[in-house]
C-alpha cells in the first residue's frame, strides 16, 4: 500500500487514475456540499481513493496487455531493437562499448557481427539480457534521473492509454447525467446546481477531446523509445566509473550501492 505512494506510483500510476476519471471527480467536487465534513463526506471521500486505486491498478494491467502489441506493431522492444547493429539511433562505436561491457558484467559472449547477421534472434536474446541488467541496476532515481524521468512519461503514457476506453465511457455516464439534471431544471444554467451542471460538462468536453486526440499508441511508442534510448546511454556512468582510481571515491560509492542494492521488480 505505501509502495503506492513513491514518486513512480504517484505520476504513473495515480495520475492517469485521476485524468481518466476527471468528470466523475469534478461532478463529486461539486455536487457535494464540503462545507462541514460529515459522514457522507466521508464516505464520498473513501469512496474516492478506493476508486482512484481501482483505477490505478485496472490502467496498469490494460497498459501491459498494450505494451506487447505496441512492440510486435513496432518491431520489438526499443531498446533492444537500438541495440541491434543495423539500427543508427545511437552510433555504432559507442554500441561495441557498451557491448563489451555488458557481456562482461554478465559473463556472456556478445554475438559478432558475422553471428548477428546470421541469426538476429540469438543477438535479441542477448540484448534483452542487457536491457535486464540495466534496469536492474539504474533504479535509483537520485543517480539517474533523466532516466528516471522517461521511464515515469513512458509508464505514465502506457496507462493512460490503458484506460482510455474506460475513460471515455465514464465521460459519456456523466454527460448524459449531467444533460438529465439540467432537462429537469428546464435548462436553467443560472441556478447554482445548473451553473455546476454546466462545469462538469465543461470539464466533459475538454477531457473527451485530450482521451481521443492526445492519449494514443504513437505517444506512447515515443516515450518507449525515448527511455530504451536513455536505458542503452546509461552504460556510460558504468564506463566511467569503471575508469576511476582503485580508492573509493564518492561517485564509485554511489556504483557500488547501485550494484549491491536488491533493487524490487520493474515498474515500467
Amino acid at each position: 500500500m505505501f509502495k503506492f505512494f513513491d514518486a513512480y506510483s504517484i505520476r504513473a500510476r495515480l495520475f492517469p487514475a485521476i485524468i481518466a476519471a476527471a468528470p466523475a471527480l469534478a461532478a463529486l467536487a461539486l455536487m457535494i456540499s464540503w462545507k462541514t465534513f460529515g459522514l457522507s463526506n466521508m464516505i464520498a471521500s473513501l469512496g474516492l481513493l478506493v476508486m482512484l486505486f481501482a483505477i490505478a491498478d485496472f490502467s496498469r494491467a490494460r497498459g501491459r496487455k498494450i505494451e506487447s502489441k505496441i512492440y510486435e506493431e513496432q518491431g520489438g522492444i526499443p531498446s533492444i531493437v537500438m541495440f541491434r547493429r543495423n539500427d543508427q539511433t545511437i552510433d555504432s562505436h559507442s554500441k561495441e562499448r557498451y557491448r563489451e561491457f555488458l557481456a562482461g558484467m554478465l559473463k556472456v559472449a556478445m554475438p559478432s557481427p558475422e553471428e548477428e547477421h546470421e541469426n538476429q534472434s540469438a543477438a535479441d536474446v542477448f540484448y534483452g539480457q542487457c536491457g535486464v541488467w540495466l534496469r536492474q541496476n539504474t533504479r535509483n532515481s537520485k543517480v539517474f534521473p533523466i532516466l528516471f524521468g522517461e521511464n515515469v512519461t513512458y509508464g505514465f503514457r502506457r496507462n493512460l492509454l490503458g484506460v482510455k476506453h474506460f475513460a471515455l465511457l465514464l465521460n459519456v455516464l456523466v454527460v448524459a447525467i449531467c444533460i438529465l439534471m439540467l432537462w429537469h431544471m428546464s435548462w436553467d444554467i443560472e441556478a447554482p446546481l445548473g451553473s455546476k451542471t454546466t462545469l462538469v460538462l465543461i470539464v466533459a468536453v475538454a477531457h473527451a477531446a485530450y482521451m481521443i486526440f492526445a492519449v494514443n499508441r504513437n505517444a506512447v511508442f515515443d516515450a518507449s523509445r525515448a527511455y530504451g534510448r536513455e536505458l542503452i546511454l546509461s552504460c556510460e556512468s558504468f564506463l566511467a566509473q569503471s575508469k576511476t582510481p582503485a580508492r573509493k571515491t564518492p561517485a564509485r560509492k554511489s556504483v557500488s550501492k547501485i550494484e549491491s542494492s536488491s533493487p524490487p521488480p520493474g515498474q515500467t
